[in-house]
């Protein structure tokens, strides 16, 4: 089975045109692939947050997550996204399944190495991926909150990105990150230019001397984090250009891929 799961971030969420799950649809109903969108939510679990006047920090990074911060997560990726998410694709005439890794106990997790500090955080130890699969084969695209449960029935906020990758590799599936732009560029001489591909010494490399900066630098970060997860390939693709989707999935060059070392060159 082709698989490609789309990890989308609560940023790009927003910006996303109708067209982007017109392809989405459509990958599924010419059976060129089946998609699976992983997707988080932060801005707007931020905003509702505020709203709330409920207090969230960061530690390196990562949100410390208490259990009020928890169902305020809970609500706005689990309830509001998921189901706006679901209902895009139905009305470009796809059938969607919203879920979060708390159903059918899909994403079982354990808490990080920090929890003490981050409180109900955790990492994906075990994909449940039959639900998954049921879904795909009723005809309907699954899209999942990256919310886990771990052995004692206690919900767990798991980074989108890991979940993603966590997905992917149980399902020996092809991750693709939903980014705003072509891919990685770099501007040579006056011109810019999308990198087809970069390695992950390549990347820290660029990191260092400033050529990947600001807003890439958590693009490829998360990229990286999808290798380490075990899958084989992370690519950057353009959801505001998805025709770079089709592209990649049937096999012509689009956006970037990210890989742990560089691919051989195949003569055919």
């Amino acid at each position: 089975m082709n698989i490609l799961v789309l990890k989308m971030g609560g940023s790009i969420l927003a910006k996303l045109p109708t067209s982007f799950y017109q392809t989405i649809v459509a990958l599924k109903q010419q059976k060129i692939c089946e998609p699976i969108i992983v997707h988080g939510g932060g801005p707007e679990i931020n905003e509702t947050l505020k709203e709330l006047h409920v207090e969230s920090k960061f530690v390196d990074g990562l949100r410390v997550t208490t259990n009020e911060v928890l169902d305020v997560a809970e609500m706005v990726m689990s309830g509001s996204i998921n189901k706006k998410i679901v209902a895009n694709i139905q009305k470009q005439g796809g059938t969607a399944i919203g879920m979060s890794g708390v159903d059918g106990k899909t994403l079982q997790a354990i808490p990080i190495d920090n929890a003490s500090t981050l409180g109900y955080v955790g990492q994906v130890k075990k994909v449940n991926v039959s639900w998954i699969e049921q879904i795909m084969e009723h005809g309907a695209i699954p899209v999942i909150s990256p919310i886990g449960i771990d052995g004692s029935g206690e919900r767990l906020n798991i980074n989108g990105d890991m979940a993603a990758a966590a997905v992917a590799k149980a399902l020996k599936a092809k991750l693709a990150l939903i980014s705003d732009i072509p891919g990685v560029m770099e501007n040579v001489s006056g011109k810019e230019f999308v990198h087809e591909q970069l390695t992950k010494e390549e990347i820290e490399e660029k990191i260092a001397s400033g050529v990947i900066y600001g807003g890439m630098i958590p693009k490829v970060r998360s990229a990286l984090n999808g290798l380490s997860g075990g899958i084989k390939e992370s690519v950057i693709l353009n959801g505001l250009a998805p025709e770079d989707i089709k592209d990649y999935i049937q096999g012509k060059q689009a956006g970037t891929k990210v890989v742990m070392k560089k691919e051989e060159k195949q003569h055919v």
